[in-house]
């Protein structure tokens, strides 16, 4: 449909706030504090489920949980812990590009 005549009126597009911007710290650093977080909280989720299981003998379900999901959530807790390290010592701006980067490149054995 075309139509002849009209006004087009533009407004502009303000941008909504993310959860994971922070003016302080910087959308980096925060979301990687909340990834960090929320680690934690499934590592403990997984200990909570891992002591109702033993409670209630099954060693069977213990040692899947432990197998499974206890052992990669250290890992991941280490990780993104180290990765918070490093972008409190960055800072915002560049520092958070070259981190970026570098995380970008840690599959090439960079880093």
């Amino acid at each position: 449909m075309v139509f002849h005549g009209g006004r087009v009126k533009l407004h502009s597009i303000l941008a909504t706030l993310s959860e994971f911007e922070h003016a302080e710290k910087g959308d980096a650093l925060y979301a990687m504090e909340l990834a960090l977080s929320l680690e934690k909280l499934t590592n403990e989720k997984l200990l909570s489920l891992h002591g109702v299981a033993a409670q209630n003998n099954d060693p069977q379900m213990t040692e899947f949980i432990e197998r499974e999901f206890l052992a990669e959530q250290v890992e991941a807790i280490k990780k993104i812990a180290d990765f918070v390290t490093q972008l409190r010592l960055v800072g915002k701006g560049h520092g958070v590009w070259h981190f970026d980067q570098k995380l970008l490149h840690e599959g090439d054995g960079v880093f």
